[in-house]
């Protein structure tokens, strides 16, 4: 018997919609990949915790720890603490550094789990940020932090760097100082004034093209210790003529929650093969863990249809989740993993469950249906009710 439910219309209408029945993406058992593939992870909020949501952070570490080890079994690593974690959205710099070393610990017993973790400058004041001498000081204390617990590090856009350098020679002053002092080599993050922002103008300016000329000066000057930069401009074009650039060895991240199936299927650029293909550091994969595995395993195989087909369907939802204004994408992803019963809420830190309209969710789930994402297709009904109920719908 066909699943069906009643949902809302983009215009306020309520309209039937069956579910098309068809069987949820698995990946195969002990599925290997020809490409790094990191998946940005959420965190899930304590809903019981007697905190003010908007002010205090309370984090269900079970359930959050839980979801990093199915990440894991899925053969994808976690990029731990970044923004789909509602780092700066909610989640604090000494919640984040206890996110990290939980998540690190865990890793342990997971043979072959890659994490790497987001260093920035969120614990500083902004208003007493007078100098770029500041934020290094701030990148070495998180830094530090990371480095003592083993971690490899994502060094994250920083808010406060973009707020007082004056020119593209405060950026180089600051990732030369950072890069010349890690461990090991790091990943970093490009990250675009549609995800924050406060990080518009960027490496010293609002032209895109001059931004990454000084960003790949940068990598040049330190080819060893990067091992390679994420991008989210949600520009397939400017990744593609950057990756191209990058030093032999130096890997192009994507993060283009729009375009990222072509970007990681490659398009065989030149003789170095880190310049013809996007590896993938992506929130969207949080939200599609099982169809990105899967992807990616037929990718490894050379079954380049197969992956296409895999993972085309979920760019829509993926376009629909990053839609503007995209730094809310985080309601999207958390929407997801409660449909799918890999939490028992749809609570989240900050109270940014509330970011996103009925319509949108009704939107979203249509189209996680589409793309064969419901994993629990009965679960996900009765949840996507109860949701209904709350906005006075069928209640």
């Amino acid at each position: 018997m066909a699943i069906a439910l009643t949902l809302p219309t983009a215009s306020g209408a309520l309209a039937p919609y069956p579910l098309r029945g068809t069987t949820p993406v698995k990946p195969a058992a002990g599925v290997k990949f020809n490409r790094v593939a990191y998946s940005a992870a959420h965190v899930v909020a304590d809903p019981l915790a007697a905190i003010d949501p908007w002010l205090q952070c309370a984090v269900d570490w079970d359930a959050t720890i839980g979801y990093r080890r199915h990440l894991w079994s899925l053969g994808l690593g976690v990029a731990e603490a970044m923004d789909t974690a509602q780092r700066g959205m909610g989640l604090d710099w000494s919640t984040s550094l206890e996110l990290i070393r939980r998540s690190l610990d865990a890793a342990k017993d997971m043979p072959g789990a890659l994490v790497a973790s987001g260093c920035g400058t969120d614990h500083l004041n902004l208003d007493g940020v007078k100098s770029v001498d500041d934020v290094i000081r701030g990148y070495e204390e998180q830094m530090e932090a990371i480095e003592a617990l083993g971690g490899k590090l994502i060094v994250m856009a920083s808010r406060a760097l973009a707020r007082v350098a004056k020119s593209p020679a405060d950026y180089e002053r600051v990732y030369d100082r950072i890069l010349s002092q890690a461990k090991q080599p790091v990943v970093l993050h490009w990250l675009g004034d549609m995800f924050d922002p406060a990080l518009a103008g960027y490496w010293g300016t609002a032209d895109i093209d001059r931004a990454m000329d000084t960003a790949l000066g940068i990598i040049a000057a330190h080819p060893d210790k990067v091992d390679g930069i994420k991008i989210s401009l949600l520009d397939k074009d400017k990744e593609i003529a950057m990756r191209r650039r990058l030093p032999d060895g130096v890997r192009m991240y994507t993060g283009d929650d729009f375009n990222y199936a072509e970007l990681i299927a490659g398009d065989g650029h030149g003789s170095e093969p880190t310049h013809g293909k996007s590896d993938a550091l992506l929130g969207i994969f949080d939200a599609i863990a099982p169809a990105a595995s899967a992807a990616l395993g037929e990718l490894a195989q050379g079954h380049i249809e197969q992956f296409h087909a895999i993972l085309g369907p979920t760019v829509p939802l993926s376009r629909h989740i990053f839609e503007a204004p995209t730094r809310f994408y985080k309601t999207g992803v958390v929407f997801m993993a409660w449909l799918n019963g890999h939490q028992s809420h749809f609570t989240m830190v900050g109270g940014q469950q509330s970011t996103r309209s009925l319509q949108h969710l009704a939107e979203l789930f249509r189209l996680a249906d589409a793309a064969n994402l419901l994993e629990q297709p009965e679960l996900a009904v009765k949840r996507m009710k109860t949701l209904l109920a709350l906005h006075g719908v069928g209640g």
